[in-house]
């Protein structure tokens, strides 16, 4: 890692703390969610939405989607209500954080990073029920905040990071490797940097700076390993970013699964056949999430 070129960006990455709109918004929703489900304030969630009326109209849009039967939705409070908590979440995260990103800085298309984060964070979610994870909630926050060093580089480091991503499909090779050698540093440690500015938990920043690789034996390492496969699953069922390094995992086969057998022995028995069918029929619901934050064609929301 080229330690200097990283503390050179990282004035950039302070800077982006200092947007209100993700602060105020990402922040008090975050500390709910490390609630107990009958502990949540719904009434202050809907607060939070109507704070923004972009965000509002997304989560109404959504509320009277066909995914909802085209019901008539009218106020942010039954949108909200419809919806349920981690839908909401996922709009404000993608409204808040998409943000932070000028339109002239995306390297691709914002609603293609989205489909995968949402993908990775309903994997995890799901993957942390099948084997008793304690925290499933916590699951899906890392699995949707994962790689939010991506937004981090597109921004503190344009022109080479979109380098690093068209090596990474000429290359057919991962794109923290290809970030390696453009930069010095990834995105996982870039996106470190910014999820401790935002004073997400210790295990949370983990899951971010560690989704690539396996660390050793910590209270962290489940949560890491989660999010490690589940990235993983999407890349392999096409929720990418539109570069097709020669995978090939065989994921029981992998440290990360090994790692997580070890904590959570029930993982053995998941049937990757079946949770690969899951993420497809998820497919639908991460569409939607996405379109009611973006419009067709549009790199970023407004």
């Amino acid at each position: 890692m080229n330690t200097r070129r990283l503390e050179e960006i990282r004035p950039k990455i302070k800077a982006l703390e200092a947007m209100p709109a993700v602060p105020t918004i990402v922040q008090p929703l975050t500390s709910m969610l490390r609630l107990p489900p009958e502990e949540v304030d719904m009434e202050r969630v809907v607060e939070l939405v109507s704070y923004d009326s972009t965000i509002a109209a997304q989560c109404l849009r959504m509320a009277n989607s066909p995914l909802f039967g085209r019901r008539d939705t009218e106020t942010v409070r039954s949108a909200v209500l419809a919806l349920g908590l981690k839908r909401v979440e996922a709009i404000l995260l993608g409204c808040c954080l998409s943000r932070i990103v000028p339109a002239d800085k995306w390297a691709f298309d914002a609603a293609t990073f989205w489909r995968h984060s949402l993908g990775c964070a309903l994997v995890s979610s799901k993957m942390a029920k099948l084997i008793g994870y304690p925290d499933p909630e916590k699951a899906y926050l890392a699995g949707l905040l994962h790689d939010l060093g991506i937004l981090v580089n597109m921004i503190a480091c344009t022109e080479d990071f979109r380098a690093c991503l068209q090596a990474a499909r000429d290359g057919r090779v991962a794109l923290h490797r290809c970030e390696e050698e453009h930069l010095g540093f990834t995105h996982c440690q870039s996106g470190k940097i910014l999820a401790e500015h935002w004073n997400f938990s210790a295990d949370v920043i983990a899951a971010i700076e560690f989704h690539h690789h396996i660390v050793p034996e910590s209270a962290a390492r489940p949560l890491v390993s989660l999010v490690y496969l589940s990235d993983s699953l999407c890349r392999l069922r096409d929720l990418g970013y539109g570069y097709y390094e020669a995978m090939g995992v065989d994921l029981a086969g992998d440290a990360a699964w090994t790692a997580l057998v070890e904590h959570y022995p029930a993982l053995a028995k998941v049937d990757l056949a079946r949770l690969t069918m899951d993420i497809d029929g998820a497919m639908e619901e991460i569409v939607a999430i996405v379109d009611a934050v973006f419009s067709p064609g549009q790199p970023a929301a407004e």
